[in-house]
């Protein structure tokens, strides 16, 4: 297909910079660590990288607290190092995605300062104000989703604020024409910077009708979707990816459907939610259910078969370490992580991996409150512990699920800090840094790298991988995924048994194909048809004819 868009056969590289490398020794990671790394996601095949937010912020939330859009954080460097990422990355294949944070900003940003001082600013109907409710109180009694309320009172104008996610991250309001234009006018600005694209954080809010209390998916969001499309990156080889944790399978196609001209593909998170628990979120984990997570992951490549396209990943900064997740991160930690990325390359959509993930980075265990850093994890203690939950309690679920288990720093080698700075790092570095490393692991000709590299690789060489027609198998099966890929005729079988235990099945017909083994993580194969027998955490994939 000589028009496929150059995202659709690139793999995608998450960088959170905080944890990433730093340069300078004061502990955080910065835009000249991820240009000294470049040589590793080049060497991985790594076409695009999706870069967490770098702009200057108070970081209350890890910069999605943005105080100005137009320069750079100074503990991450300046305008001339990000100009430098851009040009020294695009030189070895890589281009550079930024993370759009739009449904709101911090509460240092210039706009919100002058908002607050007084109802006449022009940038006072940048934000969400609402009148006290008849009580004298807030509006309405929301809850921010980072905890507390999401109303607050700024005494300069007699008014609240929406704070969706926190008091320090004031709502933008999207109705007003003069907003929704300095964005666009931002967004074009970092284009004409030669970055590739945007990953937009919870972008199915801004459409939001606070009153009607509708907040996801609102009843302007493709309105104002379709206007930045035109405003900003039509006409423009750039990609556009929308973040939504409401955005079903019916849904999806409106956001990113051809002739939609709104994004170019979404991340949803079905599969993720699923997961927890009905009352208590996630911060009350439950075992992992395979049945129902291949009932959301196959149920999403149908939907999104022939219109739309789908995102690939089960890390990201908000998400805990997918080999502690769902693999086995002891005996099986190695052969537990190529299984689950072989069953996630080798779906339909562009895959994203997660910094760390390509080495088996685990999840990172505190025994403390005073141990973690994330502002959500401290709204949702408070809440939690006052409504009775113990304290010990908690801090498991919060070991289990939390986000500052992808937030430690990536561990490069087994010295100090695992390489990551010369010295004190902004958050423990997991104790087992000396084990897990980009160093040892690339000394290991069968390592994860190693084998993240060739998936890589079979997505921007095979067609079959790229667009080859999905067909689940095995759905009410309680270890092993298997699906095949169809193309011409041709047949890419896949089945990875997702255990700690040996497993024998009879494939299905409609998946069985005997040929050229392309990926292996257990020695082998050249046949998956008739009854097989899978080792623990065993991952295969073979091509032939249907």
């Amino acid at each position: 297909m000589t028009d496929t868009p150059w995202w659709q056969s690139a793999t995608g590289y998450q960088i959170w910079p905080r944890s990433f490398c730093d340069t300078t020794g004061d502990g955080i990671g910065d835009i000249p660590g991820i240009i000294s790394r470049l040589p590793h996601l080049a060497d991985l095949g790594i076409g695009f990288v999706w870069l967490s937010p770098v702009y200057a912020s108070p970081q209350r939330d890890m910069g999605y607290d943005i105080s100005d859009y137009c320069d750079i954080a100074p503990e991450y460097g300046t305008l001339a190092d990000m100009d430098r990422l851009i040009s020294e990355a695009r030189e070895r294949g890589i281009r550079i995605v930024m993370d759009l944070v739009v449904n709101h900003t911090s509460d240092a940003h210039a706009w919100f300062r002058a908002a607050k001082a007084s109802r006449e600013a022009p940038e006072h109907d940048f934000y969400v104000w609402r009148d006290p409710g008849p009580d004298g109180g807030p509006p309405t009694d929301l809850q921010a989703c980072f905890g507390g309320p999401a109303w607050t009172w700024a005494e300069e104008v007699g008014q609240y604020y929406l704070g969706y996610f926190s008091p320090h991250q004031p709502d933008l309001n999207w109705q007003n024409p003069a907003l929704r234009r300095a964005i666009h006018d931002m967004m074009t600005w970092w284009y004409d910077r030669g970055i590739a694209g945007f990953r937009m954080d919870v972008i199915s809010l801004i459409g939001k009708d606070v009153d009607a209390g509708v907040f996801e998916e609102g009843p302007d969001l493709h309105r104002f979707l379709s206007e930045m499309h035109e405003a900003t990156a039509a006409g423009r080889d750039v990609l556009t990816i929308g973040e939504s944790w409401s955005v079903s399978r019916e849904t999806a196609p409106l956001y990113c459907g051809r002739g939609r001209r709104e994004l170019d593909m979404v991340f949803q998170f079905n599969h993720i939610t699923r997961q927890w628990h009905p009352e208590h979120g996630k911060w009350r984990p439950r075992p992992f259910d395979l049945v129902a997570f291949k009932e959301e992951l196959f149920g999403w490549q149908e939907a999104l078969a022939d219109d739309g396209w789908n995102s690939l990943f089960l890390t990201n900064h908000d998400l805990p370490r997918q080999v502690s997740k769902y693999g086995d991160d002891g005996q099986w930690r190695v052969r537990s992580a190529k299984c689950l990325a072989t069953v996630i390359h080798l779906m339909k959509g562009t895959p994203f991996v997660y910094q760390g993930e390509e080495i088996g980075m685990t999840n990172i265990r505190f025994e403390r409150m005073d141990q973690f850093r994330d502002l959500e994890t401290f709204g949702h203690h408070r809440a939690q512990t006052a409504a009775g939950v113990a304290e010990a309690e908690f801090v498991a679920g919060a070991n289990v699920n939390g986000r500052d288990n992808s937030r430690t720093p990536v561990q490069w080698g087994p010295g100090p800090n695992a390489g990551f700075t010369t010295g004190t790092p902004w958050i423990e570095v997991n104790a087992n840094h000396d084990l897990v490393n980009v160093e040892t692991d690339r000394a290991r000709p069968d390592g994860i790298v190693a084998h993240y590299r060739r998936l890589i690789a079979l997505r921007r060489d095979r067609e079959i991988v790229r667009h080859g027609r999905f067909e689940g198998a095995l759905r009410d099966h309680p270890s092993v995924v298997a699906y095949a890929r169809h193309l011409q005729g041709e047949r890419l079988a896949v089945a990875g048994n997702l255990s700690g235990e040996w497993v024998t099945l009879d494939i299905p017909a409609s998946v069985a194909v005997s040929g050229a083994c392309l990926s292996h993580n257990a020695g082998p194969r050249t046949e998956l048809s008739g009854r097989v027998t899978l080792a623990p955490w065993e991952a295969v994939a073979v091509l032939g004819r249907a």
